[in-house]
């Protein structure tokens, strides 16, 4: 096992997350936080945010690098729209994401749930931003034009890694489509801003990072996160290396001039870690 670099290593927030534990239990909500293993929960629930994550705790897709359990998933949970919206609202949200599993196995592939989320979270708190981080739905335009009617104000799809790495990290997943799915939000309604994130730590090179990000902007991608790719459990993939904090900059700032609106990178970025303080910077219109 590679030993973290300093950079890495950081102290527990002071703040008490037990307020987030004790809703997010009373509710029986899932939230990628746990299931992820993600390494900011302690400081986003500390600070009573968290990212909700519908359809079950089980993903129908075997990606190496997710610590999201992988299997046969559960059944739809009828409530669970009402349950995260009352979620947002316990908590005091004023920017909710929600995110999920793949789900395959269904005809809709989730679409219709992430709808129906986003209106209960509306109908409860009409002045919140609502942004959602999804699966690709197999670029089907039919289900994203569906999501993209539900007005989320940030439809959010992660690339995850370069295109040489995606067969073998991402086996069922395909580059292109992911970008296809990007491309269709603004088809379907411009006004939306997209979303994207990738890791790097997996063997990349600069210059394939680069190439991604431009990638990224030919579908008019808006929002970008770089974070350091981490080990979630032991029988996924390894880190090939650590990449310094100066590289996150540089990257931030090459991304700044290839036209995205906002650009998150550093050692710890995840996709919505602190979405609520990069939507802001992003411009992000308020309901």
């Amino acid at each position: 096992m590679r030993k973290f670099p300093e950079w890495i290593r950081r102290k527990l927030p002071e703040g008490s997350s037990e307020r987030t534990t004790r809703k997010i239990s009373e509710l029986k909500l899932n939230t990628v936080c746990e299931s992820a293993f993600c390494p900011n929960r302690s400081e986003c629930w500390s600070k009573q945010t968290a990212t909700f994550m519908i359809l079950g705790k089980t993903c129908t897709r075997f990606c190496k690098f997710c610590g999201v359990l992988q299997g046969f998933p559960e059944m739809v949970q009828e409530d669970e729209p009402e349950r995260v919206a009352q979620g947002a609202f316990a908590l005091g949200f004023r920017h909710v994401v929600v995110t999920s599993v793949t789900r395959d196995d269904l005809q809709d592939e989730g679409a219709n749930q992430f709808c129906r989320t986003i209106a209960a979270i509306r109908n409860l708190l009409p002045h919140v931003t609502i942004e959602i981080l999804t699966p690709d739905f197999h670029a089907r335009y039919e289900l994203i034009r569906q999501i993209c009617d539900a007005r989320p104000a940030v439809f959010n799809h992660n690339l995850e890694t370069v295109r040489r790495l995606t067969r073998d990290m991402r086996p069922q997943a395909d580059y292109d489509r992911s970008l296809e799915v990007l491309r269709l939000v603004k088809v379907c309604r411009p006004e939306i801003l997209t979303k994207s994130g990738i890791m790097v730590g997996l063997g990349e090179t600069r210059e394939e990072i680069l190439q991604t990000m431009k990638d990224l902007r030919s579908v008019d991608c808006d929002i970008l996160t770089i974070g350091q790719y981490l080990r979630p459990r032991e029988d996924r993939q390894t880190v090939v290396c650590f990449v310094e904090p100066e590289v996150f900059l540089e990257l931030r700032g090459e991304g700044k001039r290839m036209g995205f609106r906002e650009v998150s990178a550093g050692p710890y970025v995840r996709s919505s870690y602190h979405a609520q303080d990069v939507c802001e910077s992003a411009q992000v219109p308020v309901p």
